[in-house]
């Protein structure tokens, strides 16, 4: 008995310390402003197979440096058949910070990186082959926002997905 209430107690701490890191957010792309993505593209549809469209896009030159928009943990560098070669960060407030379409990374799972570290450059892998480079960064809390689920199509998956553009400006 002792034993599950300390490994609740244990799990309570880390939770909360995790929420009470404070979040500094720097846009993933090197050199690029606020003109550099479409402000209305998070939760467009429809978006192929994924229905809609669950980050923004943001645009540059390919090999430009993809930078860590957030301290944290890789959790995931490989390559996906529609994000192509991705990196996954664990952040602070538990969320998510991906990372899609690179022309490579340079960071492994379990690396610790900061904010504004170079983490890959802009590409067009994926199902974005022969697209203008990007990078495809979505935000994904790991913690539901119910207040954030609305009516549209897949509505409910809002309460997890967080909108980069609000985060980035």
């Amino acid at each position: 008995m002792k034993v599950m209430k300390y490994m609740g107690l244990t799990f309570l701490t880390v939770l909360v310390i995790g929420l009470l890191i404070p979040e500094k957010i720097a846009i993933p792309v090197k050199g690029a402003t606020a003109n550099d993505w479409h402000h209305n593209t998070f939760w467009y549809g429809p978006w192929g197979k994924s229905g809609v469209h669950k980050g923004i896009d943001i645009f540059g030159k390919k090999h430009t440096a993809v930078v860590a928009s957030v301290s944290g943990v890789v959790l995931y560098s490989g390559e996906l058949k529609r994000g192509g070669k991705v990196v996954a960060l664990l952040g602070p407030k538990w969320r998510l910070h991906y990372f899609a379409h690179l022309e490579s990374y340079s960071v492994s799972a379990g690396d610790y990186v900061a904010v504004s570290e170079v983490i890959g450059s802009l590409g067009d892998t994926g199902n974005a082959a022969g697209k203008q480079p990007h990078v495809h960064y979505s935000i994904l809390s790991l913690l539901p926002y119910p207040w954030l689920m609305t009516a549209q199509s897949q509505g409910w998956k809002k309460m997890f997905f967080l909108n980069p553009d609000e985060k980035l400006r």
